[in-house]
């Protein structure tokens, strides 16, 4: 039971991620490139919280300072990621002109730096929690909740989403400078964050609730934001109209 729970629990955390990875992604080396540096980025903005933490473990509420300095630090990393790839630019349509798609489109690179963001953020908030899913024992003996590692399934995956869709909205307000969405982002990765600490009184719907309908309202927000509509969505849904032939012999 343990094993099958470690296996329910990774492909649903990370099932989408590697099926938008594997179909937008995988084939082009400089997106690969582009989620990896993504993905250093975050790690930085790790160990510039974790270097704070040393001294919030002193104040009264720590792990309240510590969540908010670190989604602080994760936006202004986003930042610099973003000033990076506007800077290299130049330097990618050198190594990508026989398809400048990715330049562009800018929605790509921000698209591509959002999910690495996402994917680095959930391997490290899950890892450790599908390492004990394995066993020995069984969560609940205790009257603990059963629904522990479905809970952090379930958010690993909603950050991840949550994170690209962050990286596309982050990248269009500073472009247009659109200040009200970049406002957006950082307060509502500020709130999901937040809403995480009430998983230690076991409040999981109280937490899952409101971040899946943050993400609902991000998604649509960046869609929107990236040039997609309603119509683009039904075309993308349907697919391009069948045309059958007919072969008539006399």
């Amino acid at each position: 039971m343990a094993l099958l729970e470690f296996f329910g629990c990774a492909f649903l955390a990370f099932g989408p991620p590697l099926a938008m990875f594997l179909l937008t992604i995988a084939k082009d080396p400089i997106r690969i490139i582009i989620l990896i540096a993504s993905a250093f980025f975050w790690l930085l903005s790790l160990l510039t919280s974790s270097l704070l933490w040393l001294v919030a473990v002193t104040l009264h509420s720590p792990i309240v300072v510590g969540v908010i300095f670190s989604v602080l630090f994760q936006e202004l990393f986003r930042y610099f990621i973003y000033l990076l790839l506007r800077k290299a630019e130049v330097g990618l349509k050198k190594l990508t002109e026989s398809d400048t798609a990715i330049i562009t489109n800018k929605n790509i690179l921000a698209y591509v730096s959002g999910l690495g963001f996402g994917i680095i953020s959930g391997t490290f908030s899950l890892v450790n929690v599908l390492a004990d899913a394995t066993g020995p024992g069984t969560v609940g003996l205790h009257g603990d909740s059963n629904l522990f590692f479905l809970t952090s399934a379930l958010t690993t995956l909603c950050f991840i989403l949550l994170h690209t869709a962050w990286g596309v909205l982050f990248f269009h307000a500073l472009d247009k400078k659109k200040y009200l969405a970049l406002v957006w982002v950082v307060m509502s990765h500020l709130l999901v964050s937040l809403l995480t600490l009430m998983n230690s009184s076991q409040l999981y719907l109280a937490t899952i609730l409101p971040a899946y309908a943050v993400l609902v309202v991000t998604a649509l927000w960046a869609a929107g934001a990236a040039g997609a509509s309603f119509t683009s969505l039904k075309k993308c849904l349907t697919g391009p109209p069948m045309t059958v032939q007919v072969r008539v012999e006399d």
